[in-house]
C-alpha cells in the first residue's frame, strides 16, 4: 500500500505543479518543460525509494514488460496514478478558479494547420509514440545499473524536459496517460468539447511507445551467450 500512496502523491504533484505552470504561463515552452522535468527530479528523490517513482502508467507498463514489477503492482500503480492525476487536476482547478483549462493535451494548431483535422490526429499519435519511446528508453537505460542511483532522478527529469521542448507545440506533450486523463476528465465536466474526444491518443500513444521501448531495450541489453 505504501507504494501506491507514493505513486498517488507523485502523480498528484506532477499534475498540480507542472500542469499548473503550463496554465499560468500560457504553456510557455521553456517554463513548462522545466516544470515537468524538475517535478520528476523532486519526486524521484522523495518517493523513488518507496515506489520507484513511475508516476506514469507508460513507465509502469515498461517496468512490467521488463519484469521489474508484478502484475498486481502494475494494476495498483495505474489506479494510484490515475487517482493522483485527477485529484491534482481538481486542486489545480481550485487554484486558478476554472476547470476549463487544466493543461490538457490535444493535437495543436501547428499539426492541424499542416495536416488538417483528421491527419493531425494520426500525426499526434505518432508524436506521442516516438516521444514516449525516447523517454522510457532513457529510463530503462539509467535504471539498469545500481551505480547510477545517485543520478537517476536527474537523468529522467532531463529526459522528460527534453521531450517536452519539442512536444509542447505539437500535442502539449503527454507521454503519460494519467497526466492526460486527470485534466481531460475535469475539463470535460467544465464543458470542453475536445478534452475527452482526443484522450485515446494520449493513452494509446504513450503505452505503445513504452512497450516498444521495453521490447527493444530487452533485446539489445541481453548478454551474448
Amino acid at each position: 500500500m505504501k507504494k501506491y500512496i507514493a505513486e498517488f502523491i507523485g502523480t498528484f504533484v506532477l499534475v498540480l505543479i507542472a500542469c499548473g505552470v503550463a496554465v499560468v504561463t500560457g504553456a510557455n515552452v521553456v517554463a513548462t518543460s522545466l516544470a515537468f522535468g524538475l517535478v520528476i527530479v523532486a519526486m524521484a528523490y522523495s518517493v523513488g525509494n518507496v515506489s520507484g517513482c513511475h508516476i506514469n502508467p507508460a513507465v509502469s507498463l515498461a517496468m512490467f514488460i521488463t519484469k521489474k514489477i508484478s502484475g498486481k503492482d502494475f494494476i495498483g500503480y495505474i489506479i494510484a496514478q490515475t487517482l493522483g492525476a485527477t485529484v491534482g487536476a481538481a486542486v489545480l482547478g481550485l487554484f486558478v478558479g476554472s476547470f476549463k483549462n487544466l493543461g490538457g493535451n490535444a493535437a495543436q494548431a501547428i499539426l492541424v494547420g499542416s495536416y488538417g483535422e483528421i491527419g493531425s490526429i494520426f500525426v499526434a499519435l505518432l508524436v506521442e509514440i516516438v516521444l514516449t519511446f525516447v523517454f522510457v528508453f532513457a529510463i530503462l537505460g539509467v535504471t539498469s545499473k545500481i551505480q547510477n542511483g545517485t543520478v537517476t532522478g536527474i537523468v529522467i527529469g532531463l529526459s522528460l524536459t527534453l521531450v517536452h521542448l519539442i512536444g509542447i507545440a505539437l500535442t502539449g506533450t503527454s507521454v503519460n496517460p494519467a497526466r492526460s486523463f486527470g485534466p481531460a476528465l475535469l475539463q470535460a465536466f467544465a464543458g470542453s468539447t475536445t478534452a475527452l474526444s482526443q484522450i485515446w491518443i494520449f493513452i494509446v500513444g504513450p503505452l505503445v511507445g513504452a512497450a516498444i521501448a521495453a521490447f527493444i531495450y530487452n533485446a539489445i541489453s541481453k548478454e551474448d551467450k
